[in-house]
């Protein structure tokens, strides 16, 4: 099937503007720390701003190709879910969340929401689940 036809123009844009809110945010609120890092960064730290510098980066191809990008959109959402439901959650309902984290989860929280709105699920559907897998061997 054509991918035009499966998926709208509209929602390429939708795509394309989670994909340049991804790259924007994450230009501006985590890259700085790259290139003029903390002194009390710690190895873990570093690792993380790595993540999320090839997060930004990926997010850009994103706006070009938004479809070929999907599996990011995945990752995102899915590492987002993960963290609010194992780590936030039961620190929330005890009443722990330290205050450092009530934002990460808040901005958790819009990834979580935001990116099932964007994606197509017709599109994911016919492509991901539907489709014969690739094969293991010749």
């Amino acid at each position: 099937m054509n991918t035009r036809s499966e998926v709208s123009i509209l929602r390429l844009y939708m795509l394309r503007a989670m994909y340049a809110f991804m790259a924007i945010g994450l230009a501006i609120y985590k890259l700085p720390a790259i290139f003029n890092p903390p002194a009390n960064l710690s190895t873990m730290g570093s690792v993380v701003l790595s993540v999320l510098a090839g997060l930004a980066l990926l997010a850009g191809v994103g706006i070009h190709r938004p479809l070929k990008m999907l599996p990011l959109l995945f990752f995102e959402f899915l590492w987002k879910a993960v963290w609010v439901l194992a780590f936030a959650l039961p620190q929330w309902s005890a009443g722990q969340l330290a205050p450092d984290a009530q934002e990460v989860l808040i901005n958790n929280l819009v990834g979580i929401v935001l990116v099932p709105l964007v994606m197509p699920w017709g599109y994911v559907f016919n492509h991901y689940l539907k489709a014969p897998g690739d094969p293991w061997r010749k």
